[in-house]
């Protein structure tokens, strides 16, 4: 049977309501146009998958405390912050099914809300002395940068290499997973070792999550994003990757020109799909994903055994079950 979100949530059900109040709290602004998109940003939060990994991975260090409520506010100001200015660089007008802030607001706006999320996040760390915390999780914005600006050199040379690939989703994804955990860990006071432990068990499960999200580009889930995009984007994924490491050099030269040149046909972008089943990219990919779940459940298992650990073993397990 499918874990539910309801049941990883279990333990701490009444730190995650009392986190929203705290949340939508940090969010209001006195200027109205501002606290009218706070409202709209607020409203269609996801499953809040980041803020568990913060307070389960407090309870496994020992308790959630004030520091543990702010810690995981500063990951969502700053991780909304980005998704916010993605969505203007990226052109995008839709996020999760909604309009996007650019799209009902135009792009300045935009702009300025997540310039605005951003100083939010930085001042409830350093007005209430958490620069422990903020050290954490500006790291991890900085990585999450540089990942995205490595991928986006990469996509125009179409040479990535699988360390480059681990590189960049290191950077891009596992490290604010990384941070949540570490923020959880450091926000019960425990000391700098099992912080990176922590650390070391979020980006894990963070690769992880990212393999799940690349193989969603070749229909291996009943609904998530639609087929191809990550080609369309010329984005090397770990599927593709191997695929193109097992091709001939003929073979090879006609893939990399459809991506090229050819990725807006979707006749062509077909042709990627089935080469790279054909290569068992996607057995390959499925493959390397499992055994990060088992180095991340390993890590876990260092840990004291209780509820806690027991629904962050359920979190892990849920990340690469989901199908979007």
């Amino acid at each position: 049977m499918a874990i539910t979100v309801a049941e990883i949530q279990a333990p701490i059900a009444a730190e995650m309501d009392l986190f929203e109040q705290k949340f939508k709290g940090q969010m209001k602004s006195d200027v109205m146009l501002l606290d009218q998109i706070m409202n709209y940003i607020v409203k269609r939060k996801g499953k809040q998958l980041r803020p568990m990994f913060v307070f389960l991975m407090a309870g496994v260090c020992g308790s959630i405390t004030e520091a543990t409520y702010r810690g995981a506010s500063l990951i969502e100001l700053l991780h909304t912050a980005t998704l916010v200015h993605d969505d203007v660089v990226d052109e995008s007008n839709y996020r999760r099914g909604f309009f996007s802030i650019n799209a009902l607001w135009k792009n300045k706006v935009a702009v300025l809300v997540g310039d605005y999320l951003l100083s939010r996040g930085l001042l409830l760390s350093v007005d209430n002395n958490d620069f422990d915390l903020l050290r954490i999780v500006s790291t991890a914005v900085r990585e999450l940068s540089e990942g995205e600006l490595l991928q986006l050199y990469k996509a125009r040379r179409l040479d990535i290499t699988e360390d480059i690939y681990y590189e960049i989703i290191r950077q891009k994804t596992a490290s604010l997973i990384a941070a949540c955990c570490a923020v959880g860990a450091r926000s019960a006071g425990i000391d700098p070792q099992v912080v990176e432990k922590a650390h070391a068990f979020g980006e894990k499960v963070g690769i992880a999550f990212q393999i799940k999200d690349d193989l969603f580009d070749y229909g291996t889930a009943e609904v998530g994003k639609p087929l191809g995009i990550d080609i369309k984007e010329k984005k090397m994924t770990l599927p593709l990757i191997y695929a193109l490491n097992k091709a001939g050099y003929l073979e090879k030269r006609r893939i990399i020109n459809i991506i090229k040149n050819e990725s807006e046909k979707p006749k062509k972008v077909n042709e990627v799909i089935d080469f790279v089943k054909k290569s068992g990219g996607i057995e390959y990919a499925t493959g390397a994903m499992n055994d990060y779940v088992a180095q991340a459940q390993a890590l876990l298992n260092d840990f004291p055994d209780s509820v806690y650990r027991s629904s962050l073993h359920k979190l892990v397990q849920y990340t690469i079950d989901r199908s979007k």
